[in-house]
Order: structure tokens, then sequence, then C-alpha cells
């Protein structure tokens, strides 16, 4: 991976993390188009640039993240990110063999948009408009819903979403605390994949990949830059769409653009 072709991943990164479209599917297709090899290095810095995305939310919602007399607010947060964890620890491997097959990953990308053409019909009469109002079984049932997301292709952002909704928030607070959920989550991934895991090709940690040259670390960072200016536009934009005209459009987005990476790989690839 070059750096252009970095940039280009974290560009990717900062616009999908936070919309319901697969940022997966969506840097798995851009590493085969550009002929990035998969290797540690790259597989890292896929996760890495999260920490970027991550930033954006606190930044955009600051004022929350940092209103210690809210302990409420840390509690919910808390206990929703307990199974992701949990989850994501036990089938690491699996997932990460999962990645290597992109037709499922397209085809789930694309059953994804049939659900979210419907999404706004199957929960008409929400109750929760404000996250003070969320309980903490609510929160945790929420973060079941996200660990939907370990089959690459469903979306961390929709399968959080979605399960906000099936709790009765509006489409704007699911998706809200879809955003707020996600920084324990991609912080306790970011960390876990730079700090803890052993890359198998290399034997080394995270990093150890990232302090290997010079080269890479600039990566690293510029990467992050870049996805967490980008995602801070990718969610202002997708909270005045869906306020707008909800989720439809994100559905057939994703149906779309199944559709093409299923031809893709089975066609030319």
């Amino acid at each position: 991976m070059d750096f252009i072709q970095s940039i280009i991943l974290a560009i990717i990164e900062g616009l999908t993390e936070y919309l319901p479209i697969s940022s997966t599917a969506h840097m798995i297709f851009a590493s085969s188009y550009y002929g990035i090899q998969e290797d540690d290095f790259v597989k890292l810095f896929q996760v890495s640039i999260q920490f970027g995305a991550i930033l954006a939310v606190v930044a955009l919602y600051w004022k929350k993240f940092f209103d210690f007399s809210r302990l409420g607010f840390y509690v919910k947060l808390a206990c929703a990110v307990v199974p992701a964890l949990v989850l994501g620890y036990i089938f690491d491997d699996m997932i990460d063999a999962a990645l290597g097959d992109p037709i499922p990953i397209a085809i789930v990308l694309i059953l994804g948009g049939i659900v979210l053409l419907f999404i706004d019909n199957f929960f008409k009469n929400p109750e929760i408009v404000k996250e003070e109002d969320i309980t903490i079984q609510k929160a945790v049932t929420i973060g079941f819903w996200q660990c939907l997301a370990m089959m690459p292709g469903t979306s961390r952002a929709a399968a959080s979403i979605i399960g906000g909704m099936q709790q009765k928030l509006t489409r704007e607070t699911a998706a809200e605390f879809s955003f707020f959920l996600a920084v324990p989550t991609m912080a306790a991934v970011t960390v876990y994949s730079v700090f803890v895991k052993t890359y198998h090709q290399t034997g080394l940690k995270g990093y150890e990949l990232l302090t290997q040259n010079s080269e890479n670390l600039k990566m690293f960072l510029v990467g992050n830059v870049i996805a967490f200016i980008v995602a801070i536009i990718a969610i202002k934009g997708f909270i005045g769409i869906i306020k707008k005209y909800g989720f439809q459009p994100w559905g057939w987005y994703r149906i779309i653009a199944g559709a093409a990476l299923l031809a893709y790989f089975t066609i030319y690839k």
C-alpha cells in the first residue's frame, strides 16, 4: 500500500463508518480495485484509522462526552459496549476469515439494503426522543444488536440504529446513540488491534508494525487526520438526510453497491 492508497482508504473510512452502508465492504472493494495487498499492516491500518473517526464524534458531541456530572451517560455506553467486546474477542479469528471472501459480504450488503427500504415502516410509533430516556436495559439490547455487524457487510451503524428503533427510539435519537456507542466500541477495537493483537504473517504487535518504519507511521497519522475531517462532514450530512428522507436512500445505495460488488467479484475476479 502506498501513501495515496492510504489516503483513499482513510477517506472511505471517514465517509462510511457512521453511515448504514458498511465501511468494511467499501474497504474491501477499494483494496481490491487498487490492488492493495492485504498484509498485516494494511489490516492494522484499516482498523486503526477508526481512531480518527472516533474523535469526530467526540468533537461534534463534546458537551455530552465531557459533562462528567451525567454519570448515567457513561454507564449506558459502558454497559452497551460489553456484548461487542466479549463476542468480538471470542470470534476475532472467524471475523478475519470472513473478511477474505467478498461474495458473502456483497450479499449481506444487498440484504441489509432491502431491510433499510422498509425499516421506517417497521417502527412507526417511537417513544424516546432524548438519550436521557434510554434505560440501561435498552442500551444493552442495542449493544447486542450492534454485534450483528460482526458479519462483514452488515454495518455497525445499521445494526445499532435498527436496534435503537426496535427499542422505540426515534430514528434521529437512534442514529445519535449509534454514534455515541461507536466511541467505546471502536476505541476498544483500536486499542486491541494496536497494543494486544499479534498479527499472523509477521508475528508482530500492532504498535510494532506502526513503528517498523517512518512511512507506516506517517500513513497512520495522516490517515487518522483525514478520517477525522471526513467523518465530521459525513455525520452532519447523515443526520440531515434521515430527518428528511429516512433510510430508503441508504437502502437503495446498499442494493446498488452490493450488486456492483457481486458482479465485480464474480465476473472480474
